[in-house]
Protein backbone atom coordinates (compact mmCIF):
# COMPACT_ATOMS: atom_id res chain seq x y z
CA UNK A 1 0.00 0.00 0.00
CA UNK A 2 2.88 2.35 0.82
CA UNK A 3 4.29 1.91 -2.72
CA UNK A 4 0.96 3.03 -4.23
CA UNK A 5 1.08 6.26 -2.23
CA UNK A 6 4.69 6.85 -3.25
CA UNK A 7 3.75 6.22 -6.90
CA UNK A 8 0.76 8.61 -6.71
CA UNK A 9 2.81 11.28 -4.91
CA UNK A 10 5.61 11.00 -7.49
CA UNK A 11 3.03 11.40 -10.27
CA UNK A 12 1.58 14.46 -8.53
CA UNK A 13 5.05 16.02 -8.20
CA UNK A 14 5.74 15.30 -11.86
CA UNK A 15 2.53 17.08 -12.93
CA UNK A 16 3.36 20.03 -10.68
CA UNK A 17 6.91 20.25 -12.02
CA UNK A 18 5.76 20.13 -15.65
CA UNK A 19 3.12 22.79 -15.00
CA UNK A 20 5.66 25.01 -13.27
CA UNK A 21 8.16 24.63 -16.11
CA UNK A 22 5.52 25.47 -18.74
CA UNK A 23 4.41 28.53 -16.77
CA UNK A 24 7.99 29.70 -16.24
CA UNK A 25 8.91 29.28 -19.93
CA UNK A 26 6.02 31.47 -21.09
CA UNK A 27 7.74 34.50 -19.60
CA UNK A 28 10.54 34.21 -22.18
CA UNK A 29 8.48 34.41 -25.38
CA UNK A 30 7.12 37.62 -26.90
CA UNK A 31 4.46 35.69 -28.87
CA UNK A 32 2.90 32.26 -28.49
CA UNK A 33 3.34 31.48 -32.19
CA UNK A 34 6.09 29.91 -34.27
CA UNK A 35 7.01 31.42 -37.61
CA UNK A 36 8.32 28.99 -40.22
CA UNK A 37 10.55 30.03 -43.12
CA UNK A 38 10.48 27.93 -46.28
CA UNK A 39 12.91 28.25 -49.19
CA UNK A 40 11.27 27.27 -52.48
CA UNK A 41 12.53 26.75 -56.02
CA UNK A 42 9.68 28.52 -57.81
CA UNK A 43 7.96 31.32 -55.90
CA UNK A 44 4.97 31.50 -58.27
CA UNK A 45 4.29 27.75 -58.05
CA UNK A 46 4.68 27.80 -54.27
CA UNK A 47 2.35 30.79 -53.80
CA UNK A 48 -0.19 29.20 -56.14
CA UNK A 49 -0.19 26.06 -53.95
CA UNK A 50 -0.22 27.83 -50.59
CA UNK A 51 -2.86 30.40 -51.51
CA UNK A 52 -5.11 28.52 -53.94
CA UNK A 53 -4.92 24.96 -52.59
CA UNK A 54 -4.36 25.52 -48.87
CA UNK A 55 -6.20 28.86 -48.77
CA UNK A 56 -3.48 30.89 -47.06
CA UNK A 57 -3.67 34.69 -47.23
CA UNK A 58 -0.81 37.02 -48.10
CA UNK A 59 0.29 39.53 -45.48
CA UNK A 60 2.93 42.25 -45.74
CA UNK A 61 6.35 40.70 -46.31
CA UNK A 62 9.84 42.13 -46.07
CA UNK A 63 13.21 42.24 -47.82
CA UNK A 64 16.62 41.26 -46.52
CA UNK A 65 19.46 43.25 -48.08
CA UNK A 66 22.83 41.74 -49.03
CA UNK A 67 24.73 43.23 -46.08
CA UNK A 68 22.27 41.99 -43.42
CA UNK A 69 21.93 38.62 -45.16
CA UNK A 70 25.70 38.11 -44.91
CA UNK A 71 26.23 39.59 -41.42
CA UNK A 72 23.33 37.57 -39.96
CA UNK A 73 24.34 34.31 -41.63
CA UNK A 74 21.03 33.97 -43.49
CA UNK A 75 22.83 33.82 -46.85
CA UNK A 76 26.29 34.46 -48.23
CA UNK A 77 25.36 38.02 -49.12
CA UNK A 78 22.48 37.14 -51.43
CA UNK A 79 19.57 39.55 -50.86
CA UNK A 80 16.06 38.10 -50.83
CA UNK A 81 12.40 38.93 -50.38
CA UNK A 82 10.14 37.13 -47.93
CA UNK A 83 6.43 36.65 -48.65
CA UNK A 84 4.43 36.18 -45.46
CA UNK A 85 1.38 33.89 -45.56
CA UNK A 86 -1.09 33.00 -42.83
CA UNK A 87 -4.10 30.74 -42.44
CA UNK A 88 -6.17 33.80 -41.52
CA UNK A 89 -5.77 37.55 -41.87
CA UNK A 90 -4.87 38.09 -38.23
CA UNK A 91 -1.84 39.43 -36.40
CA UNK A 92 -2.01 36.45 -34.01
CA UNK A 93 -1.93 33.72 -36.69
CA UNK A 94 1.18 31.62 -37.37
CA UNK A 95 3.41 32.89 -40.20
CA UNK A 96 4.52 30.79 -43.15
CA UNK A 97 7.42 32.83 -44.59
CA UNK A 98 8.27 31.91 -48.18
CA UNK A 99 11.45 32.92 -50.01
CA UNK A 100 13.28 31.85 -53.15
CA UNK A 101 16.87 32.17 -54.27
CA UNK A 102 15.92 31.13 -57.82
CA UNK A 103 17.80 27.84 -57.85
CA UNK A 104 17.01 24.14 -57.77
CA UNK A 105 17.15 22.22 -54.52
CA UNK A 106 20.32 20.26 -53.77
CA UNK A 107 18.35 17.31 -52.40
CA UNK A 108 15.91 15.01 -54.19
CA UNK A 109 12.18 15.47 -53.68
CA UNK A 110 11.05 12.98 -51.07
CA UNK A 111 8.43 10.37 -51.69
CA UNK A 112 7.92 9.62 -47.98
CA UNK A 113 8.61 11.53 -44.77
CA UNK A 114 11.04 8.80 -43.78
CA UNK A 115 13.29 9.64 -46.76
CA UNK A 116 15.12 12.48 -45.02
CA UNK A 117 15.70 14.18 -41.68
CA UNK A 118 14.70 17.64 -40.52
CA UNK A 119 11.29 19.25 -40.66
CA UNK A 120 9.18 16.93 -42.76
CA UNK A 121 5.54 17.92 -42.46
CA UNK A 122 3.07 20.52 -41.34
CA UNK A 123 -0.34 19.67 -39.90
CA UNK A 124 -3.32 21.90 -40.61
CA UNK A 125 -6.55 21.27 -38.71
CA UNK A 126 -9.52 22.27 -40.86
CA UNK A 127 -13.22 22.85 -40.15
CA UNK A 128 -14.33 20.95 -43.27
CA UNK A 129 -12.30 18.80 -45.64
CA UNK A 130 -14.70 19.37 -48.56
CA UNK A 131 -13.32 22.69 -49.89
CA UNK A 132 -9.77 21.39 -49.56
CA UNK A 133 -10.53 18.19 -51.48
CA UNK A 134 -12.25 20.27 -54.17
CA UNK A 135 -9.21 22.56 -54.56
CA UNK A 136 -6.81 19.60 -54.47
CA UNK A 137 -8.73 18.09 -57.37
CA UNK A 138 -9.05 21.41 -59.25
CA UNK A 139 -5.28 22.08 -59.05
CA UNK A 140 -4.32 18.45 -59.80
CA UNK A 141 -2.54 17.92 -56.49
CA UNK A 142 -1.72 14.26 -55.88
CA UNK A 143 -3.27 12.69 -52.80
CA UNK A 144 -0.56 10.60 -51.16
CA UNK A 145 -0.94 7.09 -49.83
CA UNK A 146 -4.54 5.97 -49.70
CA UNK A 147 -5.83 9.34 -48.48
CA UNK A 148 -8.32 10.54 -47.60
CA UNK A 149 -8.43 8.08 -44.70
CA UNK A 150 -11.01 8.08 -41.90
CA UNK A 151 -9.34 8.70 -38.54
CA UNK A 152 -12.58 8.19 -36.66
CA UNK A 153 -16.30 8.75 -37.21
CA UNK A 154 -15.81 12.51 -37.58
CA UNK A 155 -12.40 13.21 -39.08
CA UNK A 156 -10.50 12.53 -42.28
CA UNK A 157 -6.75 12.57 -42.84
CA UNK A 158 -5.30 13.83 -46.15
CA UNK A 159 -1.61 13.94 -47.09
CA UNK A 160 -0.30 16.11 -49.95
CA UNK A 161 2.98 17.77 -50.95
CA UNK A 162 3.75 21.31 -52.07
CA UNK A 163 5.76 21.85 -55.29
CA UNK A 164 9.03 21.49 -53.35
CA UNK A 165 8.06 18.22 -51.68
CA UNK A 166 7.11 19.52 -48.23
CA UNK A 167 4.38 17.33 -46.74
CA UNK A 168 1.08 18.74 -45.48
CA UNK A 169 -1.36 16.80 -43.32
CA UNK A 170 -4.92 18.09 -43.43
CA UNK A 171 -7.14 16.80 -40.65
CA UNK A 172 -10.80 17.59 -40.22
CA UNK A 173 -14.41 16.54 -40.73
CA UNK A 174 -15.81 15.72 -44.17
Amino acid sequence: MKSIYIFLFAGFLSVCANTTIAQDLSQYFAKNTIQVGVVVEDMDAALDFYMNVLGMVKRPGFSVDAEFAKRSGLSNGIPFDVTVLKLEDSDDAQEWKVMSFGKKANHPKQKYMSDDTGMQYTTILVKSMTPFLERIKKYNIELLGETPIKLDEQRLFVLIQDPDGNFFELIGPK
